[in-house]
């Protein structure tokens, strides 16, 4: 099987593309890939590093001012000629996108020529790329409902975010082994993604101070470029709290901690329900279409999961909610019973049979 993988943009579309590429190499050992993505932003440099062939496209998001959308749009018509180029040289039989603007070009040139094509949308909310490709491709993977609900049924399926695959086979670590905790001991890990929010730390500086000597550890991960301003203001904790900067090994806290406090892209959230993890989830309302808080309300609809709009977030509020969690397990098991029940832990191999049922339809 020769595969175009295509993600750009960001590390959302990007690592469910990577984890299913790794999947299929373990089901077709002579399998070849092609990522084609932007030559400008985090996929251009990762994909290279870990080996695979790499094509980029000159391409930019259709934002801006009229006239700055008028020159994005040329820039994409020339990267339709680029893409049909890849195609031809590479010759594949599928062509996978994955979202992200540079997905648009490669996807759209393979439709045209009549190569089977599958696009995946992480998101509750469709995001521009794909919604400019439903009509094209010849299958859509969704990952929530509302999103299953809103394309053509004809040619979707609901088979989940492959990163579940990744998190539900690795070998996994105890929060209480890393850092060093009794065992005995509860413990929380707040994240707000790798970079951090401003609006959150200035919340967790007063609620962190608040529970510091409550009955349980706290791993507060405060993003790269806060941490030193964070760490100086909290110096005086107690050593319950636990500052990082970064976790590397995201999938081992969140599985053996007793709850996560985490923002609701789509690859937390399906890493989240493929380990059956309680969870408080505080959607990052800066985001396009505000599609967090939609991917949260799933889960907060099934009893999967609390939330805190940031609309709504004190350090007040958010002590409550915390305390309240932890000492009511009955609530933290129901929360992790359901949240398991909506994760998709065979999402890779789920997606790669549908690839070859399109590959046969064709």
């Amino acid at each position: 099987m020769k595969v175009i993988v295509s993600a750009g943009g960001t590390g959302g579309h990007l690592y469910p593309a990577l984890a299913l590429v790794e999947h299929i190499k373990t089901k077709e050992k002579d399998a070849e890939f092609l990522f084609v993505g932007t030559t400008d932003r985090l996929e251009s440099q990762i994909v290279p590093q870990m080996g695979y062939a790499y094509r980029g496209l000159h391409v930019k998001g259709l934002v801006g001012n009229p006239i700055q959308k008028m020159k994005n749009a040329m820039i994409f018509m020339k990267s339709l000629s680029k893409s049909k180029q890849i195609l031809k040289e590479f010759k594949p039989d599928i062509v996978v996108g994955f979202g992200g603007y540079p997905s648009a070009s490669i996807v759209l040139a393979a439709a045209k020529m009549k190569i089977p094509t599958i696009i995946h949308e992480q998101n509750s909310i469709i995001g521009l790329t794909n919604k400019i490709l439903i009509k094209k491709v010849d299958k859509i993977v969704c990952c929530y409902q509302k999103a299953y609900n809103e394309f053509p049924h004809e040619k979707t399926v609901l088979l989940g975010n492959p990163r579940a695959s990744v998190v539900s086979h690795q070998r996994l670590l105890d929060i209480h082994d890393i850092y060093h905790i009794p065992i005995k001991r509860k413990t929380v890990v707040i994240v707000m993604g790798s970079l951090g929010s401003s609006s959150v730390n200035r919340v967790m500086k007063e609620a962190l101070r608040e529970i510091q000597h409550d009955a349980f550890d706290v791993v507060y991960v405060t993003g790269k470029n806060y941490y030193d301003e964070m760490k100086e203001e909290l110096s005086d904790l107690s050593d319950s709290i636990h500052l990082v900067s970064y976790i590397e090994d995201m999938p081992s806290l969140i599985a053996s901690c007793d709850l996560i406090v985490s923002r609701a892209g789509a690859t937390t959230l399906a890493e989240i329900t493929a380990l059956g993890a309680a969870s408080l989830i505080i959607p990052s309302p800066y985001v396009v279409a505000n599609h967090q808080e939609y991917n949260a309300k799933e889960l907060v609809d099934a009893n999967a999961a609390r939330w805190i709009l940031e609309k709504d977030l004190d350090a007040a509020t958010f002590v409550k909610e915390i305390r309240y969690l932890l000492n009511h397990e009955d609530v933290l098991k129901a929360l992790r019973t359901n949240a398991q029940a909506l994760g998709k832990p065979q999402a890779c191999e789920d997606i790669y049979q549908e690839m070859l049922k399109t590959l046969e339809r064709k």
